[in-house]
């Protein structure tokens, strides 16, 4: 197991709103940075570890789609939901320069002060507690599914589908 960093802001965030949440750690490395084997070194199942993905409108500010690991965004569900005609997954160099996080650790929870609007995939209710990024690589928060949408403000929807087989 990884030494212990200390808190990341999502943490402090947490603690200080008095939401209870337990943290995960790994080594993030080559063999472990999606969120499906991340689940696998933290031994949870792939859809109950949530990714998040920056996603950018034809107009207006970008926003944050939270969908389990073993799932793949429906951009059109997506725009649907956030009453957008188009939208387009940002750039790893994007996503990292619109947040001022790592891809690995990008995290809505992280980002509260940024104003994102956050969409959460209902496939969220089907576990009591998920697991989130810290808004660090090799850190995850597991929390309340009730917890993440109040503290995000999350609107919850069907925004992910299956993945596509290759």
């Amino acid at each position: 197991m990884p030494n212990k960093p200390e808190k990341t802001n999502a943490m402090r965030l947490l603690e200080a709103k008095g939401i209870p949440y337990t943290p995960h750690y790994y080594t993030y490395s080559d063999e472990v940075r999606s969120a499906e084997e991340v689940a696998s070194a933290l031994g949870f199942p792939a859809g109950q570890v949530f990714k998040t993905l920056v996603v950018i409108p034809e107009k207006g500010r970008p926003l944050l789609a939270v969908i389990p690991g073993n799932r793949e965004l429906d951009l059109k569900r997506l725009a649907q939901a956030a009453k957008e005609k188009k939208l387009r997954m940002a750039t790893q160099r994007e996503a990292e320069s619109l947040t001022g996080l790592l891809v690995g650790g990008i995290s809505a929870l992280a980002l509260l002060s940024k104003g994102f609007p956050v969409y959460l995939d209902a496939c969220a209710n089907d576990y009591a507690e998920i697991l989130v990024s810290a808004g660090q690589r090799g850190i995850n928060l597991q929390l309340a599914v009730r917890d993440f949408i109040r503290m995000t403000r999350s609107q919850v929807s069907e925004i992910s589908r299956p993945p596509t087989p290759p």
